[in-house]
């Protein structure tokens, strides 16, 4: 089985407008929420064997405080730049790419890609990922290019305001 988390940047900061897009850092909430969510993972017994993130630093920060509570070092998170403003089909192509020995994957990235991707998933419907939300899909399939032949099961929606999933 491969189980996939699709997490969206934790809050970022707008404080600066002489700052370029892919170079906006974590605000305060942010830093909060990033780690506060990995918790909830571990909390819940969830197993994340591989960290992908965009390169934009408010994504990859994100990832590092996921990969950090894990135990996992920075350099251990695998930088797609596709990723920074993906439509579905980048999404899907990075996904079937993924390493078999991977059983679990996190893929942190943006939106308004990663809601519609979400929504591309299963028959669950997001309005929107809020900051931080993990949207997590599992699939009884062996590889990772099999993934959206076969048929996807929506497992959880969490996100920072909703207190946890079960």
């Amino acid at each position: 089985m491969k189980t996939l988390l699709i997490v969206r940047h934790a809050k970022s900061s707008w404080d600066s407008a002489d700052i370029s897009d892919i170079d906006r850092p974590l605000n305060d909430r942010g830093k909060r929420d990033a780690p506060a969510m990995a918790h909830r993972l571990i909390k819940a017994g969830v197993v994340i064997d591989c960290f992908v993130s965009s390169p934009a630093k408010r994504a990859r920060t994100t990832a590092e405080h996921f990969a950090h509570a894990y135990g996992r070092k920075d350099k251990e998170i695998r930088q797609v730049p596709d990723l920074y403003h993906a439509d579905i089909p980048i999404f899907k192509e990075v996904v079937t790419a993924l390493d078999d020995d991977d059983n679990t994957v996190a893929i942190f990235s943006h939106n308004p890609g990663i809601t519609a991707f979400a929504n591309a998933l299963t028959e669950v419907r997001l309005d929107n990922m809020p900051t931080c939300a993990i949207f997590a899909v599992r699939n009884e399939v062996e590889h990772w290019k099999d993934f959206f032949s076969g048929e996807a099961k929506f497992w959880f929606f969490d996100y920072p305001k909703a207190g946890g999933h079960d």
